[in-house]
Parts: C-alpha cells; sequence; structure tokens
C-alpha cells in the first residue's frame, strides 16, 4: 500500500541529530535514529508497512497545531464531540543546555504527552517500529513499564504505563484522557551492542518535555535579533535551520527526508539528508541575518575541514558530503517502498556527490568571505585550500559541468556556472591579505574580469531579452536572478531588469511562483514534470527588492509564505495544479531563501526615499 497522507500535513521534530515528522492526526511516518541520515525506524510516508507510531482520537475530530513560542515542540489540540485534549510532541534536548550547542546533550529519545483539558477524548495508539527502512520486523516483548523491540541494530523501548496488545511486531491500545489527566510515553533507542534504554516514570517524561523547552528557547533568547517585516517567519526559519543541524559537526542538511518527489508519481525522487557545499553561502545569510553567527562559523568549519582534503588544480572539489564528513554518497534503490503517492524509485544515498559542479568554488569562497570578520585566526592549511580554490575555479570556469540543479544529462556551459567562479575570483580577491594571496591576485584579477566579458557576451540571449540557463541558448533558468545578489550586475541594469521581468512573465506557474527552468526545453536527463521551485520564488522577491521594486517584492514573497503548512514549514516545491507542497520537507533552501528575501526587502525599504 502506498502512503497517501500529503506531505504539507506533516510537522518536524528535532533534536539535531535526527528528526521526525508527525502527521496532523499524530501518526509518526517518519523517524531515523540515531543521525538524519540512518535507516528509518518508522518509514510510512515512503510506503504502508515502513512502520509508524500514532496517537490517534477515536471517531470524528479536528486537530489545531502550534510550536511552543521559541521552540520546535509541537503541541496539537484534539476536539471531539467528548471533549478536548493535547497532544505534545518533542525529540528530547538537555535541559541543562544553555542557549548555544543546541543539541549536545541530546539523549536519541521520542517524547510523547496527552492532556485532557475538558471532557475525554478515547484515543487508539499503535506502535510499529520497522528498523532498516522497513525490511526488519523487530521482535517485541513487555516488559515493566512498556516494551522492548529488537531487530538488527537496534534495540527500541517504549515507555508506557498502559496495557498494551502486542501481536507479533506491533502493540496497540485503547484508552480515555479525561480533564486533568496525562498519558506521557517516550520512545528510546540504542544500538544493540549498547546497554539497554530503561524506562521512564511519567514525571521524568513531564520533566524531559520543560528542560526540552526550557533548552530551545535559550538558544531563541540569544538568536533572535533580526527587526523587519515578516520577524516571526524569520525567527520560526531560524529555529528550522537549527533543527536540520547535525549538532556534532555543524552541518546541515537539505531536508530531513528522502525521495518525497518533485513530481507525483515521477522518478525526480532525491535523498536530501546531506549537507551541500552549494548551500553554504546561502545558508551563512541566513544564519547572520536570523542572528545565529555560532551556528555560521561552525557550519563553516565543517564545511572546510570535510571537502579541504586532496584538492588541487587537477582535481575536482567535491559538491556534497555526510553530515560527519563523509565523501562516499553512493546511490541505491529500496525496491520494497512503494514511495508516496507510488512515487518511485526510492533512493538512499546521492549519485549527484561525484558530479561536476564548478559552482562549488564561487560558493564556499563567497560563504569565506562573509565571515572575513572572524577569520582572523585562520590556520595556514586552510589558507593554502582557500587559495587552491581560486586557482582552481580560474583553471576550471570554461569547461562544460551538470551545473546548480545536478542534471543528469550532458555537461553544458551553464551561466551560474560560470558566474560563481567569478564570485570565487571577486572574493579570493577581497580576501587575498587574509589567506596570503598576494602573489596571485593579478592572475585572479585579470581571469574574473575575462569571466564577465564572456557572461556578458555569451550569456545573453536577443531571441530572449534575457541572460540564459546555458551560453547560446534561449532557455530561461531563475538561477539566474543570483546575478545581482552575487554583485556581479546591479539589479537597476536594464539588462537584469529584462532578466527579471523575463522570469517572472515566462517562468512561472498560474500561482505567480517561479519554476527553476522549463523541463520540457532542458535535457536534464529525467522524465515526468516538477513544481514550482520556492527558493527561486524568494530570489524573484529579493532581486526585485535590490531592483527597487519594492511592492512587487512584497507581492512574490507574500504568494510565496502562503504556501507555508499551518505550522510555517515549506516544502522544496509547489503542485502547480493543486497547489500541494511537493519535495522533501522540510526543505532547508526554502527557508533560508525566506530569511534572505525578508532581509533584502527590509534593507529596500530602510533605504527607500520617504514620501
Amino acid at each position: 500500500m502506498m502512503s497517501t497522507t500529503a506531505i504539507g500535513e506533516y510537522a518536524l521534530l528535532s533534536d539535531c541529530h535526527s528528526a521526525a515528522l508527525v502527521s496532523r492526526e499524530g501518526s509518526v511516518d517518519w523517524l531515523c535514529f540515531p543521525r538524519f541520515d540512518q535507516p528509518s525506524v518508522f518509514g510510512r510516508i515512503l510506503g504502508e508497512d515502513a512502520g509508524h507510531w500514532s496517537l490517534s482520537p477515536v471517531g470524528e475530530a479536528t486537530f489545531e497545531r502550534r510550536y511552543l513560542e521559541g521552540t520546535m515542540v509541537l503541541e496539537t489540540t484534539v476536539r471531539t464531540a467528548s471533549g478536548m485534549a493535547r497532544i505534545t510532541d518533542a525529540m528530547s534536548l538537555d535541559p541543562d543546555e544553555r542557549g548555544h550547542d543546541l543539541g549536545r546533550g541530546a539523549p536519541g529519545m521520542l517524547l510523547r504527552q496527552i492532556e485532557g483539558v475538558n471532557g475525554e477524548v478515547a484515543f487508539r495508539s499503535g506502535y510499529a517500529p520497522r528498523p532498516e527502512y522497513g525490511l526488519i520486523s523487530p521482535l517485541l516483548t513487555p516488559a515493566a513499564g512498556g516494551v522492548t523491540g529488537r531487530g538488527g541494530a537496534e534495540v527500541l523501548f517504549l515507555s508506557d504505563d498502559g496495557d498494551m496488545t502486542i501481536d507479533g511486531a506491533t502493540a496497540t491500545s485503547s484508552f480515555t484522557v479525561r480533564a486533568g489527566e496525562r498519558r506521557s510515553f517516550a520512545l528510546h533507542h540504542r544500538r544493540s551492542h549498547e546497554a539497554a534504554p530503561t524506562r521512564l516514570t511519567p514525571d521524568e517524561i513531564d520533566e524531559r518535555l520543560r528542560g526540552t523547552v526550557q533548552a530551545w528557547r535559550r538558544w531563541s533568547s540569544v538568536h533572535q535579533a533580526y527587526e523587519g517585516p515578516w520577524s516571526d517567519l524569520v525567527y520560526h526559519s531560524g529555529c528550522v535551520l537549527q533543527a536540520l543541524m547535525y549538532q556534532p559537526t555543524g552541518a546541515i542538511v537539505a531536508a530531513p527526508t528522502t525521495s518525497l518527489p518533485e513530481g507525483v508519481g515521477g522518478e525526480r525522487n532525491w535523498d536530501y539528508r546531506y549537507a551541500w557545499v552549494r548551500d553554504a553561502s546561502f545558508t551563512l545569510d541566513a544564519l547572520w541575518v536570523a542572528a545565529c553567527p555560532d551556528e555560521a562559523n561552525k557550519f563553516f568549519s565543517w564545511m572546510t575541514g570535510a571537502v579541504a582534503s586532496g584538492l588541487d588544480v587537477d582535481s575536482e572539489l567535491q559538491i556534497m558530503f555526510g553530515i560527519g564528513g563523509e565523501h562516499d554518497l553512493s546511490e541505491r534503490t529500496l525496491p520494497h517502498l512503494t514511495g508516496w503517492r507510488e512515487s518511485r524509485p526510492v533512493r538512499v544515498g546521492n549519485g549527484a556527490w561525484n558530479q561536476r559542479q564548478l559552482d562549488v568554488y564561487g560558493e564556499l569562497l563567497d560563504a569565506a568571505d562573509r565571515l572575513r570578520d572572524h577569520l582572523e585566526d585562520i590556520d595556514e592549511a586552510t589558507k593554502r585550500f582557500l587559495v587552491r580554490v581560486a586557482d582552481a575555479a580560474a583553471e576550471k570556469w570554461r569547461e562544460k559541468d551538470q551545473g546548480i540543479w545536478e542534471v543528469r544529462g550532458e555537461p553544458r556551459d551553464f551561466l551560474y556556472s560560470k558566474l560563481m567562479c567569478w564570485v570565487a575570483l571577486d572574493r579570493a580577491i577581497h580576501l587575498a591579505p587574509l589567506i596570503d594571496g598576494h602573489d596571485h591576485i593579478d592572475k585572479w584579477t585579470a581571469v574574473r574580469d575575462e569571466i564577465r566579458e564572456v557572461i556578458l557576451r555569451d550569456g545573453w540571449s536577443d531571441e530572449a531579452n534575457a541572460f540564459t540557463q546555458v551560453f547560446g541558448s534561449p532557455e530561461l533558468d531563475a538561477s539566474n536572478l543570483m546575478m545581482p545578489i552575487v554583485g556581479f550586475l546591479p539589479a537597476t541594469d536594464p539588462r537584469m531588469r529584462a532578466t527579471i521581468d523575463a522570469i517572472a512573465d515566462r517562468l512561472t506557474d498560474e500561482h505567480g511562483l517561479v519554476y527553476r527552468y522549463r523541463v520540457q526545453d532542458t535535457d536534464d536527463g529525467l522524465e515526468g514534470e516538477e513544481g514550482s521551485f520556492l527558493l527561486c520564488t524568494f530570489w524573484l522577491a529579493e532581486a526585485l527588492a535590490m531592483a527597487g521594486e519594492i511592492e512587487r517584492a512584497r507581492a512574490v514573497f507574500e504568494r510565496a509564505i502562503a504556501f507555508a503548512n499551518d505550522v510555517g514549514l515549506l516544502a522544496e516545491e509547489v503542485d502547480e495544479a493543486t497547489g500541494e507542497l511537493l519535495g522533501n520537507f522540510p526543505q532547508a533552501f526554502s527557508h533560508i531563501g525566506l530569511i534572505n528575501a525578508a532581509w533584502a526587502i527590509s534593507q529596500a525599504e530602510r533605504a527607500a526615499p520617504e514620501g
């Protein structure tokens, strides 16, 4: 059977090591322990038999959800004909944390609590762990205060003081919560070679929930300094980015899920539980705006450590890494899973890890330049590495590649890739005193200027009246909205204004959201359609703000945020026909785009003359 719950019906829980998705109706349908990129324990979002844990009211009910202020702790209010109850869901954090290194003491534990508000509400619990993406049906056995599950490399313990019926690898129970009563649960994880987890009492679960709320709020209290429009969304997006950060290294996953499709029933299904170097400069800008400088520095330190090994002018800079710094992300499919709404194949790993993508040089050096005021003590090895990155961009910029969108067709001369090689050299020149690059400045300057001339000549299409995706082609690409954002051309330049207008007019869906490119016009090596791209829509808002068209920018921004779900989460794409969220969820890029576009609009409004 296939999973049918809409992607936008889910909310995110995180302990900054791993993540869970819980549906509006109270079913945890995705959870990976102990890391974001580990095999799932609950995977029903990708196949009905891949595991879940539901706490659902019996009969008809309405649901209203919110995150507790300043946290990623979810509160769901359930109303039935007989009463009202509240469910609180969280992944446990160390209550002793003081606002920095959120998730440092994460114990690998999912907490759930139901509290009766008035009347009484009958609930049904269904606990069906299926480790290794549903391949394992663990042995469930009753234990004092709960249920132990053993299977493969996992040991799970569900703390539950109620009576549960065990049928093979599934445990169920029915119970009623009345006003003033609480029912508390905790799912603990250990590796099979580690000491088995033990029961938590309801009071201990309650204490852990309070500590988790406290830890999130302490973090938020020192990371919410943005002042401008949509501050609530900016703050919340900062929390989402923090929730997607793997605390031990500082790496940020693109999304906590795999294989949620870009088109329903299609093959554009990828594993996003890794960290892309491409995301670096966008992420660092967003963390800076959201007042997260510690996280920005940690992310950059992880990134340079992961990518620095072995780079010289003749080697390629890898574009993405595992959250622990792993290089080999070989892709495979899971044929036993039907996929979300039969969108196959379900993939783990990501075959783009060894693609050639020249834009990565610019994004890495742009990230370094963003942090230049905090890199006074940069070590000699990192200095040499950043010089090699600039030299590689200078040597390779003319070569063809797969581009920012990781097309699986033939390599081409993508404008964005050339643009980011220009960025690499521009930023390297600025960084030269810091990275001991004085002897390279003349070469870097000459090549930078040459790249600019070629982009202005070969990247412009009279037929399209715009800068285009590939040299010598009329095809549009939303990534060219980055040209003013990275400082290549002012947004007010007539050629840039024409490009912005062309994208707004010819690369948008009926909702006014922006496509990355028209799949029917670009050989990306894949079949099927995809939705419009929220990040690209935020880029359009940002570019319009920089062009001084503040009202248009605001309108585009408002169109994009209208597709956030009820708890403020954004996916990667939107289905033009239905308006449903598509793609891996929630998507870091979309929340990064929101933060950066809000900042650009706020800056444009401050700079605009009064009257």
